[in-house]
């Protein structure tokens, strides 16, 4: 196993009876890498996603993530990433230190590590007047903020990001990637699906899914360059066209 490879997959499948969800994808993402998987609805990277974090076993093929087996590790994948989704991964009904002190202690951390590491976040965050309100009443950016510091909180190497900016703003937006940048400056590996176009410039590499196949994987420049698109939209639009298929 590569020290440098965060993710490998190699002809990863998932059929459900007769429908293959995910046709025998390949790629690797490095290890402090963003790396943007997208594709439209029905593509398969839902599927492909929950793979990836020990959630569903495939049906065919390999991958690796953070070293560990999907078929045979999956509890040492979960423990080692972290995970955000456009519904939150946060419960509303919990304080802001609440949530923190939940989540951490799921993965086992000390409370010595929580209270100094709560105390810090919320600084960062510029949180602490909100530290004992309830998530629910939090303006949606500052959820989605505080849900990646959560996702992080542990400190993991890898963590998926499930759409994670639907609805917001766009400064909102921008702040948010801002986390993600500084996050892979410290080394977490960055595996992100979007549909905002606009956002899949920011990665280093994307791979964009059709139909359960890997179509395209290149940096956002290069994939611009190969298929003569001014833009990432325009990109997306000219693979997305030969989709057959719009279930996931």
């Amino acid at each position: 196993m590569n020290e440098q490879i965060a993710i490998k997959a190699d002809q990863l499948t998932k059929r459900f009876g007769d429908f293959t969800a995910v046709d025998g994808i390949s790629f690797e993402v490095r290890k402090g890498e963003i790396f943007g998987f997208l594709g439209a609805n029905g593509a398969g990277k839902t599927t492909a996603m929950r793979m990836l974090c020990g959630l569903s076993i495939p049906t065919g093929g390999t991958a690796t993530v953070a070293g560990y087996d999907v078929y045979k590790q999956t509890e040492q994948i979960k423990r080692s990433i972290g995970y955000m989704s456009q519904k939150f991964s946060l419960y509303e009904d919990l304080t802001v230190k609440e949530n923190i002190r939940f989540y951490a202690g799921i993965y086992g951390k000390s409370d010595a590590f929580i209270k100094e590491k709560t105390a810090f976040l919320l600084q960062e965050l510029h949180m602490e007047s909100e530290a004992n309100k309830l998530v629910r009443s939090l303006p949606l950016g500052w959820k989605q903020k505080l849900a990646f510091s959560v996702a992080i909180f542990h400190e993991p190497g890898i963590v998926f990001l499930d759409e994670p900016t639907g609805g917001v703003d766009p400064v909102t937006r921008r702040e948010f990637w801002n986390m993600i940048y500084n996050a892979a400056a410290k080394g977490i590996t960055i595996f992100v699906t979007t549909h905002y176009m606009d956002e899949a410039e920011y990665c280093n590499r994307v791979s964009i899914m059709v139909d359960g196949r890997i179509d395209a994987l290149d940096t956002p420049a290069q994939l611009k360059k190969t298929l003569q698109a001014s833009s990432m939209d325009e990109v997306f639009l000219k693979l997305a066209r030969k989709a057959k298929r719009n279930a996931d």
